[in-house]
């Protein structure tokens, strides 16, 4: 005779019963508990906004057909800005340092007048005046103007530490700026036989902009 296995199920007492509802209700409490205390869910913010584009001169770019031929088909990269690198005549200069190239000027003033200059040669402090009958001065009035060397003088460019000056003649530059890179004025002159470049031959900076060859 085979011995019989008995098999116990345990069941749970009134008492049992009712501790393992209290703690039912205690977990469901602590729950709700944490639900309040929890910080909310941060708000999805929108994506950051990408990095600014570097500006491509715009209209500045049909100035390509007044280049001299030696800087034709080279790449231009942007070596100082004022909204980056502040309103100061020194720090262009500084930005220039150790460079012999041409340099590209454009500026826009508070009028969104777009004017400028192509020196032949770095912008840097001079005693004189220095360049290459390849200085031109250039405006868009609001078509494309050059004003290119007449050959009377050599006044292309010169560099104070309070201002700088691009063509002379009569005691007039055909175009100077302030050592804050803010205040600027242009008036006719023999080197270039230009008009007023900007609106005005006295004009306030909003933008000034250098690029040289990469």
């Amino acid at each position: 005779m085979k011995g019989l296995r008995w098999r116990y199920t345990r069941l749970p007492s009134q008492v049992e019963d009712a501790l393992s509802v209290e703690k039912c209700e205690d977990e469901e409490k602590e729950e709700e508990e944490e639900e309040k205390t929890a910080p909310a869910p941060a708000s999805v913010s929108a994506p950051a906004p990408e990095d600014p584009v570097e500006p491509q001169l715009a209209e500045a770019s049909q100035l390509s057909l007044h280049l001299p031929p030696r800087v034709t088909g080279h790449l231009w990269s942007l070596a100082f800005r004022t909204s980056r690198d502040g309103f100061s005549l020194r720090s262009l200069y500084r930005q220039m340092e150790g460079r012999s190239g041409p340099v590209l000027l454009v500026l826009k003033d508070q009028d969104g007048q777009m004017f400028g200059a192509f020196s032949s040669s770095a912008i840097r402090l001079s005693k004189s005046f220095y360049g290459t009958g390849e200085t031109f001065l250039f405006s868009f009035a609001p078509q494309l103007k050059v004003f290119k060397w007449t050959g009377s003088n050599s006044f292309f460019v010169k560099g104070d530490l309070d201002s700088l000056m691009m063509g002379s003649g009569s005691g007039q530059f055909g175009l100077w700026l302030d050592e804050d890179l803010y205040h600027g004025g242009s008036h006719p002159c023999a080197t270039f036989n230009n008009e007023v470049l900007a609106r005005q031959e006295q004009f306030c900076i909003k933008e000034l902009e250098a690029w040289i060859l990469s």
